[in-house]
């Protein structure tokens, strides 16, 4: 059965069932485990599927995908944007890293940095962090959001703004062709946009699964940060807005 074929049926039925699984799919179509993964894999580029842990779901511009799915997800280039982006964190800096498992990739990446005093709405990011004898860990308070470790509300915005970093490093969900960040927890944006506002310098990390999701609430543009951490080019529109913006794009 050629792909031309597979593609509506897989798409059916993940509509169906809500997910698709890999192996589930082979003995369906009587095809390779490889052979749908590279299916799924251009059904997630065309933005039609999300690829999760073991296979993929259906996109939702108003529902995160879970966090134990998301830490599954490109591991490998989340990993090579992070330690790009802590190559252009030098010791003794000051940085605040906020929710994500991009973020938290970052967190692993500055075991080795010295003299850090890095603050988070993040416990994922505390914990990791806790291995460097060398770093100050100040967390933010708030409401904590049990599904992932993430602390969230007024008084976390509050904690943030009663300080000045050199660095934010900060994620997002999603972002749309008009290089607006996005994610879904309105609470959550609040944070971020508050973190922008109290650094000197701000980087984003995030991989190019981003740029076809959605999401409903706007964080930021890129023409508000200094630096894009990911690892594929950007749109060629938005690569020239970036240009403009004087928005640096590390490609890792």
């Amino acid at each position: 059965m050629s792909q031309t074929i597979r593609h509506p049926e897989i798409l059916e039925a993940a509509r169906r069932q809500g997910k698709v699984t890999v192996e589930g799919l082979a003995e369906q179509f009587g095809v390779t485990l490889q052979t749908i993964r590279r299916d799924l894999t251009e059904l997630a580029d065309a933005g039609k599927l999300e690829r999760v842990h073991g296979g993929a779901i259906l996109p939702s511009g108003t529902t995160n995908i879970l966090y134990q799915e998301r830490q599954t997800l490109n591991q490998v280039a989340k990993r090579d944007i992070a330690r790009a982006c802590a190559r252009h964190i030098p010791d003794g800096s000051s940085l605040f890293l906020n929710i994500g498992t991009s973020t938290e990739a970052v967190a692993r990446e500055l075991l080795h940095h010295r003299d850090l005093m890095v603050a988070t709405n993040n416990l994922n990011v505390a914990n990791t962090l806790l291995a460097n004898q060398d770093c100050q860990i100040i967390l933010t308070g708030g409401a904590l959001r049990r599904a992932d470790g993430g602390l969230i509300g007024p008084l976390t915005v509050a904690t943030v703004c009663q300080f000045k970093f050199d660095f934010a490093v900060i994620g997002c969900s999603a972002m749309d062709t008009d290089g607006d960040l996005l994610d879904f927890d309105i609470q959550e944006v609040g944070v971020s946009q508050a973190i922008i506002g109290q650094s000197r310098r701000t980087f984003l990390v995030a991989d190019c699964s981003k740029f076809t999701r959605t999401a409903p609430a706007k964080i930021a543009s890129l023409s508000e940060l200094d630096t894009f951490f990911t690892d594929k080019p950007l749109p060629a529109a938005l690569s020239q807005r970036c240009k403009e913006w004087q928005t640096k794009v590390v490609i890792s």
